[in-house]
């Protein structure tokens, strides 16, 4: 079931996935401020975003990529399969060029970086309207179009990346059972396939690797 068609000249519905309340309210502050924007939702956690995204029907999210529970990646990459239609911006501190690759090639139209001014967001917001690409100034165009990646290099399934950061976040096999709903005998497997694939022999390294690959941040 596709979002349900919008009137001629009704208000954008925004979703903000965002886990830190102050930057939040700000957002939601600066948002309320334009006449033709309206913030339907605030989501703190990356593992409620799809259920968020069909009980509120947004037209455009904005997208935290250091999320717990869910890498901001993988998040962008499941909204767009299931609502290819869907606009998605990303609003972060990271400003490596490859995390941006990353965000944009998952999905994302837009990249913005939380140090930037609210024009900056602004103008993202009014390009994404016209459905055109924005990607903060402060950053190198050239190599986010240009940087091979590590994630190219390595495959993992989206269920895989999953586990892998919340392995590197340091939860337990049961902790990572009970947030996904799978059972410990899916988690354990999980893991093995993920060892197997990074040859890795720790957490230790399994966290090694998830920062390797833009999943997790020290």
């Amino acid at each position: 079931m596709n979002f349900p068609a919008r009137a001629p000249g009704s208000a954008t519905r925004v979703l903000l996935i965002e886990d830190h309340s102050l930057l939040s309210d700000g957002i939601k502050q600066l948002i309320a401020s334009q006449l033709d924007y309206e913030v339907v939702g605030v989501v703190d956690d990356g593992l409620e975003a799809y259920a968020s995204c069909q009980r509120l029907s947004p037209d455009l999210v904005i997208l935290d990529l250091g999320l717990p529970g869910m890498d901001g990646n993988d998040v962008i990459y499941q909204l767009k399969q299931r609502w290819p239609e869907l606009i998605i911006i990303v609003l972060t501190a990271d400003s490596n060029e490859h995390r941006a690759r990353s965000a944009l090639e998952a999905g994302a139209l837009s990249y913005v970086l939380k140090k930037s001014s609210q024009q900056t967001l602004l103008a993202a917001l009014q390009m994404a309207k016209v459905g055109r690409a924005f990607i903060d100034p402060l950053l190198d165009q050239q190599q986010i179009t240009e940087t091979k990646t590590l994630e190219g290099q390595v495959r993992l399934t989206l269920r895989e990346r999953q586990i892998l950061k919340l392995i590197a976040e340091g939860n337990r096999n049961r902790d990572i059972a009970e947030s996904l709903k799978i059972t410990i005998k899916t988690v354990e497997t999980h893991r093995l396939n993920l060892m197997r694939k990074l040859d890795a022999h720790s957490a230790v390294e399994l966290t090694n690797w998830a920062v390797r690959l833009g999943i997790h941040h020290f």
